[in-house]
């Protein structure tokens, strides 16, 4: 039997091993594992159990002497030694002995300049299928020369840790190990922590390439060619806002900007489709067929037609797959340098103005703080919108100090004159705990078209006090009331109220998590009445 090199990780004994395989293939087997059904569309479903997000606590990274220095260790990288890794290790790898393995090589990174190859070792066969369609694929050629991997992942869901015994938080750990250029998934089912894994490692390995990593979502103008990215937190609107038919699509989560211009890191979507409509979202809604991967969704058990509105599983449902799912998706995902940067953020409070021109020190500002609201489903334990600040729109994702990829976009913006703008897809005339509603999404559609086409530009702009950004007073199809948060407040005591707090948050959390950063940018930022 061909085992492809598993012994050199530590897998002596498969039952059988799959290499590869197509997603017909995958979804064949999955299917006759009892792993999912298949829904009237032809999608894959699967449940994912009690771990219905991402885990944040059960995360670490392997700290070794080389690496140590390189780590912004804290509530977000948690180190765990070299020996407990080896140990945990050791025995998922002799729990997988006596199973079937199934393998996925594939690459991360559009650019060839800066392609690395992972190997995905899967448990399943459903999780399999959905790295298979997040990843860039390679050819049968590519494939038949393929090598060795630059990085391996062991992912096993049915392995359940020991916190006790294996130093970790709960039955699932994921771990990278950037020395011995290795990733541990066990106790999990949900298949984005292979994703994130995976968009942590590059955002570690390319910082050394000089490519500034991002997580934002990328299109480009149909006929001019010109470049968008988009940063934003999970259910701010980054997959939906760059899934525009007048543009094509880069990618919808993770980039590298070079020197020649930026990059998508994978071949596939991971979509939110919690209210998933074909009027809203028909690129996304569409995607949803046969080779797609969904998690956590609710099928009539008859028809098998997706309900996309019932969250009683969870509201972070997903899908997974291949980019060219997507009609108008640009392949391979290479684009130019940046025209515009859009920063997405879903404001709980409702106070902060639909879309505001940022300059450089204000971009770098909200760059850094990255605020936005967890929305629910996203992590375990979140059940409502919770205000809160990542930084670099990213925190959970990026190893190395917050300075590090800062001073690399404040670099690029300089250097190539793009236009940054913060686009509120919050709420609107209250706060999310009130009856306020989110901002139409046709609106924000068309202030993101305008902002994209050089509309905005025209435009005439007022300054907002308390927040210290400028905010369009006009913008094609869209009311001029709309613009302008406080008035769409029937109480506006209350508005200047609940600004202000959110103010004076921005200050507390910059104050605290960003001491060293240039008195320059905390400038650029909000100013509390006292």
């Amino acid at each position: 039997m061909e085992t492809y090199g598993l012994e050199k990780v530590g897998i002596k004994k498969p039952k059988a091993v799959y290499r590869n395989l197509s997603p017909a293939q995958l979804v064949e087997i999955a299917l006759k594992r009892g792993e999912g059904q298949l829904s009237s569309t032809g999608a894959f479903v699967v449940t994912t159990g009690k771990y219905t997000g991402r885990s944040p606590k059960d995360k670490f990274i392997v700290d070794t002497e080389n690496i140590h220095n390189e780590i912004a260790w804290g509530k977000v990288n948690k180190p765990i030694s070299r020996e407990r890794f080896n140990a945990l290790k050791d025995k998922v790898t002799k729990y997988l002995e006596d199973k079937d393995i199934f393998i996925f090589d594939g690459y991360a990174g559009a650019d060839k300049k800066y392609t690395q190859k992972f190997r995905v070792i899967n448990e399943l066969a459903s999780q399999n299928l959905f790295i298979h369609q997040l990843l860039i694929r390679p050819s049968k050629k590519e494939l038949a020369s393929y090598g060795d991997s630059d990085y391996t992942i062991i992912c096993a869901p049915g392995f359940k840790c020991n916190p006790t015994v294996d130093g970790v938080n709960s039955e699932a750990a994921i771990i990278i190990d950037y020395e011995a250029k290795t990733i541990l998934i066990c106790g999990s089912k949900y298949s984005g922590e292979i994703k994130k894994s995976i968009f942590a490692t590059m955002n570690y390995i390319m910082v050394k390439n000089n490519v500034l990593p991002m997580h934002c979502s990328a299109n480009m103008d149909l006929k001019t060619g010109e470049t968008a990215i988009f940063f934003g937190l999970s259910g701010t609107g980054k997959t939906t806002l760059s899934a525009d038919p007048n543009r094509k699509l880069i990618g919808d989560d993770e980039h590298g900007w070079s020197s020649e211009g930026i990059f998508n890191f994978e071949g596939g979507c991971y979509a939110k489709c919690i209210n998933l409509t074909e009027e809203h979202e028909p690129q996304i809604y569409n995607a949803v067929k046969l080779g797609a991967l969904v998690e956590n969704v609710v099928m009539d058990p008859e028809t098998r037609d997706i309900d996309f509105n019932d969250k009683s599983l969870t509201e972070n449902t997903r899908a997974g797959y291949p980019i060219d799912y997507i009609e108008n998706a640009k392949i391979p995902g290479i684009g130019g340098i940046p025209k515009v940067i859009i920063f997405l953020t879903a404001d709980a409070f409702g106070v902060l103005p639909p879309i505001s021109r940022l300059d450089k020190n204000s971009a770098m500002y909200h760059f850094v703080t990255g605020f936005t609201s967890k929305l629910a489903g996203t992590e375990r334990g979140v059940t409502e919108p919770q205000p809160t600040f990542s930084t670099l729109f990213g925190e959970p994702f990026m190893p190395m100090d917050a300075s590090v990829y800062a001073k690399m976009l404040g670099e690029k913006l300089e250097k190539y004159g793009t236009k940054v703008y913060l686009v509120n897809t919050g709420w609107s005339g209250g706060t999310a705990s009130s009856n306020a509603k989110r901002i139409d999404l046709k609106y924000t559609r068309a202030m993101v078209t305008a902002a994209l086409n050089g509309a905005l530009e025209k435009s005439e702009y007022k300054h907002h006090e308390i927040f210290n950004v400028d905010y369009p007073l006009s913008c094609p199809d869209v009311p001029s009331e709309k613009l302008n948060p406080r008035e769409m407040w029937d109480d506006k005591d209350a508005y200047d109220y609940q600004a202000n707090e959110l103010a004076k948050m921005f200050e507390q959390n910059f104050n605290t998590k960003y001491p060293n950063i240039s008195q320059e940018i905390k400038d650029a930022g909000p100013k509390p009445k006292k």
